[in-house]
């Protein structure tokens, strides 16, 4: 080829994708569509920043504007929350929604921090990691707070107990979750395990931390003050979890079941161990002005969300992460979810002091940026800007999507296919027969293959755990302050009808913490639905949030913060709506702690609260005749508060010997779990003082044992105080039904089964389903 032929070479394509490089390439192609971002979404990007985004800026708003960490679709229906918050009810509110986690004043100076969250997706495709991951991004939320760790939670959901692949699921979250709780050293006080065939393809794996401080030691995440080092400290960075919450938790799945395996973090507790302790350290130390936890997104969140709620920019040299994985491109460390992780932001005055102590504790801490008087978020690679934002654009002002919802055509036939036609046993034999088949069942049965695999009782403050209505744990070892909490949902209920089924899970949580002795105080929650592009699963979201807003109103206990979880949806097939509820609630004393179980004999065994005919969507429904159809129980809030004003000041003046809850299973299923608990009988004789029906006679046996109602609690009080018990009930319909002694649980006139045959029926053996 001669000189005068010779072409000009294209210029090289710069290695890296730099602020200045995208000002002047306009048109280059981005896979934007790749990261789970919508071409409107892609253009308000490039309106926002004035050119297209560099690749770096690109993965950054495509984790923060993903469904899982912008709320885009629910965050509208919010307002619900601040609409139903009145003035007394913030009265102990010391942080609410909007913080890692919301706090409450338990009084004595003490605050107590507490949310659960989601872990659908990853504990899908990888059940271990999946579950132990989602128990280490709770606690480190809680962390972030100030607080230390006290105790955890697991409220989980599975398809089928005899799938193939709950087989393959089910071992492997148990096993993360008391894997990573165990290894950390924080007792796991209760919980859930609910199967129902709706999960098959999307379980749900829930995760909820509490946490104590004095008030005076709550932390903020914000990066203030022009000046302050932002430390990113605890383990390295690598590739686990890149595209975890943009891609993973931010669709369904496709048919063909999990095949995301990448994008799931790997947890260290041991790692996060000494990670706690450190920060602990740290706070006493006074040396940290503001903290964020990097969980879901990463580096992604911290910085943009620190900078965000601060009141200047913040500038960022990436390139001085430490890394684990040399190779990760500037756009992978922004979006890895590597596990174990902080960032501080310290004032130069208190650095020596914060390197010192995260020495000490030999965590690795590396200063890799300050916060700075301007308005954006500035992030640097080995001195080239790839990072230039507002940082509100990237954390807080997200896209906002007023979605179509519609109530969905199959609930008018749904619930007109009520229970009334269902075939009911007529003898006591059958009743009784009906009762072993349900204690058997998955959902009754001894759920203690399970939480046998947790501890429990590690650090010494657990006062009640599982089987208990709720978890008990001592805050103040000197005066026996602490908390209860528990967490409930029905979802059959919230199926047939999401307003009332949100509101009776509400019910029966704020009734389980109650029955434990606790006075009810704030509200946590975890909303788990199907795809928000479904109008009738929006619908469903929009009256669950409906439901508990009003009724958190009614009970005067706030919302304190949460969790939305979308997507949980194969195909075309979604998962009934599970808003799970946490209610936490304070005792003075938790020695004066109420548990389930019929502990003595000669004990007086009432009933509290009124009892319909109410069996639609109920577990005998359910097991029996595998039907799902008609209205759930009646909702009266009313009636639920003042069951809990009753059962906590019974508590306090050491009247109760033994309280539960009645729900899934009614009266029978409660009193043989409070015989089986320590393997106390009782004699009922007053069954036909159990409600009455439409027509205002008796119930027969069969609904008076296994209706549903709600607000009504078992209560067994010692001899010689059913006097003083009584004068303290006031209008709480009550019945006294029986007496605890010997070791049958005996319905007079009807049947009479031993506790020993109750267990037997009770009892879960492993091998049948899992092989060992």
């Amino acid at each position: 080829m001669s000189d005068t032929q010779t072409a000009t070479p294209a210029p090289a394509a710069p290695l890296l994708d730099t602020v200045e490089h995208a000002a002047t390439t306009p048109d280059v192609e981005q896979p934007w569509a790749e990261l789970g971002l919508k071409p409107d979404e892609y253009a308000n990007i490039r309106e926002i920043i004035g050119r297209r985004p560099t690749i770096a800026e690109l993965a950054m708003y495509s984790v923060m504007w993903s469904e899982h960490c912008s709320y885009k679709s629910s965050k509208i229906h919010f307002k619900l929350w601040g609409e139903n918050t009145t003035d007394e009810m913030r009265e102990k509110l010391l942080v609410g929604i909007g913080e890692n986690a919301g706090v409450v004043d338990i009084g004595d100076g003490w605050a107590v921090t507490f949310k659960v969250e989601s872990h659908n997706h990853p504990s899908y495709v990888e059940p271990y990691q999946g579950a132990a991951t989602g128990v280490g991004g709770i606690i480190r939320d809680i962390m972030s707070m100030g607080a230390r760790p006290i105790a955890v939670m697991d409220p989980l959901r599975f398809g089928n107990l005899h799938h193939p692949d709950t087989q393959r699921v089910l071992p492997g979250v148990v096993a993360g979750v008391g894997g990573y709780g165990n290894c950390i050293g924080l007792p796991n006080i209760g919980g859930e395990v609910v199967f129902d065939d709706c999960y098959q393809g999307n379980p749900l794996v829930n995760a909820l931390c509490v946490g104590a401080m004095r008030i005076e030691d709550i932390h903020l995440a914000k990066a203030s003050g022009v000046g302050n080092k932002v430390i990113l400290f605890g383990a390295r960075t690598g590739g686990d979890g890149i595209g975890g919450v943009s891609v993973l938790a931010s669709e369904t799945f496709d048919e063909g079941g999990p095949t995301k395996r990448p994008a799931v973090q790997v947890g260290d507790p041991f790692a996060e161990k000494v990670l706690i302790e450190c920060c602990l350290d740290l706070y006493a130390a006074g040396v940290v002005d503001g903290i964020q936890d990097l969980g879901g997104a990463g580096l992604s969140c911290a910085t943009s969300e620190l900078a965000s709620n601060g009141d200047g920019g913040m500038q960022v040299e990436l390139d001085l992460v430490p890394l684990r994985d040399a190779s990760l491109q500037p756009q992978e460390i922004l979006m890895s979810e590597s596990q174990e992780r902080m960032m501080a932001v310290v004032e130069p005055k208190h650095l020596e002091q914060f390197m010192a102590i995260t020495d000490k504790w030999d965590v690795e801490a590396t200063v890799i940026g300050e916060v700075t008087d301007g308005e954006h978020l500035v992030i640097t690679w080995h001195g080239e800007t790839i990072v230039d934002v507002p940082p509100r654009s990237v954390a807080h002002e997200g896209p906002t999507y007023d979605r179509p919802l519609a109530r969905p055509a199959y609930l008018d036939g749904l619930n007109a296919a009520g229970t009334a036609e269902l075939a009911k046993p007529q003898t006591g034999d059958e009743i009784r027969a009906q009762l072993l088949t349900l204690i058997g069942s998955p959902n009754l049965c001894d759920k203690s293959w399970i939480t046998d695999q947790y501890d429990r009782y590690v650090l010494g403050n657990t006062a009640l755990a599982q089987p208990d209505d709720s978890g008990v744990v001592r805050v103040d070892e000197e005066t026996g302050r602490g908390v209860a909490i528990s967490t409930d949902c029905n979802s059959r209920f919230t199926k047939l009808d999401p307003y009332t089924g949100a509101q009776l899970a509400l019910a029966e949580a704020y009734r389980n913490v109650s029955t434990a002795g606790a006075a009810p105080l704030a509200v946590t929650d975890c909303l788990n639905f199907g795809s928000p592009e479904d109008p009738g699963v929006m619908w469903q979201f929009r009256e669950s949030i409906r439901g508990i807003a009003e009724g958190c109103k009614v009970l005067g206990i706030p919302v304190t913060g949460g969790n939305v979880s979308f997507y949980n949806q194969t195909g075309d097939v979604a998962i009934h709506p599970t808003p799970v509820i946490g209610v936490l609630g304070v005792m003075d004393d938790v020695s004066k702690r109420s548990g389930s179980g019929f502990r003595s004999d000669d004990a007086h065994v009432y009933l509290l609260g009124t009892t319909r005919d109410e069996l639609d969507g109920s577990e005998w429904a359910h097991v029996v005749h595998k039907h799902l159809g008609g209205l759930p129980p009646k909702v009266d809030l009313a009636a639920e508060q003042a069951l809990g004003h009753v059962l906590v000041e019974a508590a306090r003046g050491g009247l109760v010997e033994a309280a539960h809850d009645l729900s899934e299973g009614g009266l029978a299923i409660a009193l043989a779990e409070a015989c089986m608990r320590h393997g106390v009988g009782v004699t009922v004789d007053g069954l036909d003082q159990v409600g009455v029906d439409a027509e205002g006679d008796p119930l027969d046996a069969f609904t008076a044992l296994f209706s549903e109602s709600s607000a009504r609690a078992l209560v067994a009080v010692p001899a010689g105080h059913a006097a003083e018990f009584e004068a303290l009930l006031g209008d709480v319909p009550h019945a006294r039904i029986g007496v605890t002694g010997g070791r049958d649980l005996d319905v007079v006139g009807h049947f009479s089964v031993s506790v020993a045959e109750l267990r037997s029926a009770h009892e879960f053996t492993l091998p049948a389903v899992f092989g060992g």
